[in-house]
């Protein structure tokens, strides 16, 4: 299921876990008040009459839809497969049919709960309420199993044979439009539901926040995140979308000065706020004449983190401190971070940049040790990693080593050019 960049899109609308409540259903005394007006008022599609005259078949309905709704699959499945086999009455049938697809979505079968609603539906013994809301349903539930066209095309007859519009039908739209990465149509079905009025969930603003960022309307989706976070200045949710959103529209020093708000309100409070603000403080310092600024702010954030016991040291985070006093100049203090680094890494890549850094400043024997172990712990580039320590081995006046670190280089596709290039140079194919 596709997601956004950095947002946190929520799930398809709400699905009805129960039962679409069936006013023809149970039996009724004659001094019993007349049902509600119809919620379809508007469609042309007729009532049909119930069939339903077995007493049997009402009470064994009745216990196997009271079991569903307990949650007791063991006694409500014998008691609704009895009446879908058996019964004479299509309406009974229909109705066992949306018990079962319930069950069946219940124990995460969709393709199994859709068969049945589509059963229960194609019988059309339903009377026009519990019809319409069962196609409803079914939409949702093709939401629940990614079929999002089938759920499109469910949603415009249940529109159009109901004659009714809802905020959320046009949500749910929305939701299955974003998911086919139709954005336009996203954006247009979204804002429609939202022109109902009344409380829109934090879903819609969402998938429209990222119908417009994937659409090419950084500014919209920027400018929506900013009215969400006003609204709700103190929700991480509200904060991670409208940072989110900015880092795509690549206004690093907005997100940043959100950010730094929240810092300064004490609205930070997870590891991974700490490490985003420092993330946006490089990306600043790359886009930046002057990077060195940014890159001391990266590390004090990180320091700051750590120093609330919110933020702990790892990988992730030393590579982060290395990266940012790489960037501010400062090349032993670097080379210090990415050594911590490595020594918790899963890989070598944290050696390697170490390595690097030990090269330019001369430090030869140390840089040779620390490519070494990167590529014994594994690097992304195995060709450039010796390349570089080809590269060490001549400031070593290592020839030998120099041809037998170029020539495994050779072996890698990315480098294979370069390194074929030098030892034809150096006389050593």
């Amino acid at each position: 299921m596709k997601q956004a960049r950095g947002l946190t899109i929520l799930a398809s609308a709400v699905l009805l876990l129960g039962f679409v409540s069936d006013p023809a259903f149970a039996a009724r005394k004659k001094d019993e008040p007349k049902k509600e007006a119809s919620q379809y008022p508007d469609t042309t599609r007729s009532e049909p009459k119930l069939d339903l005259t077995s007493q049997k078949d009402q009470k064994n309905l009745n216990e196997g839809l009271d079991a569903v709704n307990d949650g007791d699959r063991a006694t409500a499945e014998p008691l609704l497969q009895g009446i879908i086999d058996g019964s004479k009455s299509k309406y009974a049938q229909a109705l066992a049919l949306q018990g079962m697809a319930s069950l069946k979505y219940n124990d995460g079968d969709y393709k199994g709960a859709i068969d049945s609603l589509q059963r229960s539906l194609a019988l059309g013994v339903m009377p026009n309420d519990t019809y319409f809301q069962l196609m409803y349903m079914l939409a949702q539930f093709q939401m629940a199993d990614e079929q999002y066209q089938p759920a499109l095309d469910t949603i415009a007859k249940w529109r159009a044979e109901g004659k009714k519009e809802t905020a959320e039908s046009y949500a749910l739209e929305g939701n299955a439009y974003y998911r086919l990465e139709k954005y336009p149509e996203a954006i247009a079905a979204i804002n429609k539901a939202k022109s109902f009025g009344g409380q829109a969930e934090p879903s819609w603003d969402q998938i429209l926040m990222a119908s417009y960022a994937e659409s090419g309307q950084a500014d919209k989706a920027a400018e929506l995140a900013q009215s969400q976070l006003d609204a709700s200045p103190d929700d991480p949710n509200a904060l991670n979308n409208a940072v989110a959103v900015l880092m795509q529209a690549q206004k690093y020093p907005d997100a940043i000065q959100l950010m730094e708000k929240a810092r300064a309100a004490g609205t930070l409070t997870k590891d991974t706020h700490y490490i985003n603000l420092a993330k946006l403080y490089l990306m600043s310092a790359q886009d930046s004449d002057n990077p060195a600024a940014d890159a001391a702010k990266a590390g004090q954030v990180l320091e700051d983190g750590i120093s609330k016991n919110v933020v702990t040291p790892n990988a992730e985070v030393y590579t982060l401190q290395g990266q940012a006093a790489e960037m501010a100049d400062q090349a032993d203090k670097a080379i210090g971070y990415y050594q911590q680094a490595q020594s918790v890494a899963s890989d070598g890549e944290p050696a390697l940049r170490a390595a690097y850094l030990l090269l330019t400043e001369s430090k030869f024997s140390q840089a040779k040790t620390l490519v070494q172990q990167a590529i014994a712990k594994g690097v992304q580039r195995t060709g450039s990693a010796y390349m570089l320590l080809g590269q060490i081995e001549v400031s070593l006046k290592n020839k030998p080593g120099a041809i037998a670190a170029v020539k495994k280089a050779a072996q890698d596709p990315d480098t294979a050019a370069k390194a074929n290039e030098w030892l034809k140079e150096a006389g050593a194919n």
